[in-house]
C-alpha cells in the first residue's frame, strides 16, 4: 500500500487554495497512491467532502487532523470512520482558543462540499495550540477510537523532539513521522524504542508536494497495519 497520510486542504490557513477535495483525490490517484489521509490543522471539517469525492476512486481515504497540542507539538490523529473523526473534531474545537482568523495575514480557511464548492469559512484560527497535552493524546485516541503519532519529529519547531528534547515513554507512542529521512539516524536515538514504526509523509500544503508512490507498508489494509504496530 503506497501511502501519504499527512495532507492539508485549503481549510488549513497555510494550505494552498488549490488543495480542494477533488484536486487532492485526483492528484493522489495520478501519483499512484493507494491510501491518503486528510489532516488539516486542528480540524476534520473537510473530511466529509473528501470521503465523498473519493467514492468512485481506487483510493482509501482516512479521516484525521494534525493537532497542535498545548506544548506546540504537532501530531497526526487518524480515525477509521468519518463519524469518529467528527466526534474528535468537536472535542478539539471546544479546546481551541476563541481567536478569530485574519485571512489577510494567515489565509482563508475554506470548507468544501464534495463538488469543491465553498460552503463556508472556519472563523476560529486553526493553527493555534489547543488545551490538549501531548501527554494525554494517546489516551484520548483510545477513548475516541483513533491512532496518533508525532509529526515531523526531526524538525526544529512544532515537533516533540524540539519541544521536549526526547520522546517520553509515558506518551505511549509506537509510530512516528519523519519528513526528512536523511535525519532519521539522529532522531532514532531520541525514541523510547528503536524498533518503532517510522512513516514518511509529505505534510503537503500544495498539490505538487503530495507524495509519489514511494512509501509503502507491506499489507493491503493500512489501518490494520497501524493497529498491529501499535499493539
Amino acid at each position: 500500500m503506497f501511502y501519504d497520510v499527512h495532507i492539508h486542504s485549503a481549510l488549513s490557513p497555510c494550505g494552498d487554495n488549490e488543495m480542494t477535495p477533488n484536486n487532492i483525490v485526483n492528484m493522489a490517484v495520478l501519483k499512484g497512491l493507494n491510501v491518503i489521509a486528510l489532516t488539516d490543522h486542528n480540524s476534520c471539517k473537510n473530511c466529509p467532502a473528501i470521503v465523498k469525492a473519493a467514492e468512485n476512486s481506487p483510493l482509501t481515504v482516512l479521516c484525521g487532523m494534525e493537532i497542535n497540542t498545548t506544548e506546540e507539538i504537532h501530531a497526526v490523529c487518524l480515525f477509521p470512520t468519518l463519524q469518529k473523526a467528527l466526534t474528535f473534531d468537536a472535542y478539539v474545537y471546544e479546546r481551541l482558543p476563541n481567536i478569530a482568523n485574519n485571512p489577510v495575514i494567515f489565509g482563508e480557511q475554506r470548507i468544501y462540499d464534495a463538488q469543491d464548492r465553498i460552503i463556508g469559512y472556519e472563523p476560529k484560527l486553526l493553527i493555534n495550540a489547543c488545551s490538549i497535552s501531548i501527554m494525554e493524546l494517546s489516551g484520548l485516541m483510545q477513548q475516541f477510537g483513533g491512532i496518533c503519532f508525532p509529526a515531523h519529529i526531526e524538525k526544529s519547531s512544532y515537533s516533540i523532539t524540539s519541544s521536549l528534547g526526547m520522546v517520553p515513554p509515558e506518551c505511549g507512542f509506537t509510530v512516528f513521522e519523519v519528513k526528512d529521512l536523511s535525519r532519521l539516524p539522529q532522531v532514532l536515538a531520541l525514541l523510547p524504542d528503536a524498533s518503532s514504526l517510522i512513516l514518511h509523509n509529505s505534510d503537503a500544503h500544495y498539490l505538487w508536494d503530495i507524495s509519489e508512490a514511494e512509501n509503502s507498508v507491506p499489507c493491503s489494509n493500512f489501518w490494520r497495519y497501524l493497529l498491529d504496530t501499535k499493539n
